[in-house]
């Protein structure tokens, strides 16, 4: 097969329009899937599929023959596919068609609010908690923590952002919840 990649690539960097088009025969169904299983929606999947391709032709010219294809063609869908789940903000529709469930429409969906004071009183005695357990982080931990889980940074943008290898903060954000997973499980306060 590897051999049948790199004859494909070839042409294809050549100008082969049925060259490239063998080589998305071949991988398509396995992006698809791929994709698939990340985000569990199917239009979005396709849309991964397409990108890919586009992508993959683009900058073909890019690819090291070094490297295997496959794992060429599954990072860039897994990176395309881990982009939109980083977007992804949930949507609801309140009209939305569900499945065989007696005539429910969205609405029965929407939660009720059944907080009580006891549980509002626990919610905000957690976020107090885990508010001061970060706090008391070491500094070159505090930082990371908070971009990272208060203001939801991805590991690239807090790498940008320090100026630091994203190693470095993959290292930090580790060692920065086993510390507070330490805090949080000693039975001091």
């Amino acid at each position: 097969m590897d051999n049948l990649e790199t004859r494909l690539v070839k042409l294809a960097l050549k100008g082969d329009q049925r060259a490239f088009a063998e080589i998305v025969d071949l991988y398509k169904d396995r992006i698809f899937h791929l994709a698939y299983r990340m985000l569990s929606n199917r239009h979005e999947a396709e849309d991964v599929v397409q990108e890919t391709f586009l992508r993959v032709y683009r900058n073909l010219d890019r690819y090291d023959p070094g490297q295997k294809f496959s794992t060429w063609i599954y990072r860039i869908g897994t990176n395309l596919s881990i982009d939109r789940l980083r977007k992804r903000k949930p949507t609801y529709s309140l009209d939305a068609e569900i499945g065989d469930q007696d005539g429910a429409d969205g609405y029965a969906l929407i939660p009720g609010d059944n907080r009580t004071p006891e549980t509002e009183y626990m919610i905000s005695e957690t976020r107090t908690t885990i508010h001061e357990a970060i706090d008391g982080l070491p500094p070159k931990y505090k930082t990371v923590m908070i971009l990272r889980y208060l203001q939801e940074l991805s590991l690239q943008e807090i790498s940008e952002v320090l100026d630091m290898p994203v190693t470095t903060i993959k290292t930090r954000v580790h060692r920065g919840r086993e510390f507070l997973r330490k805090k949080l499980e000693s039975p001091q306060r």
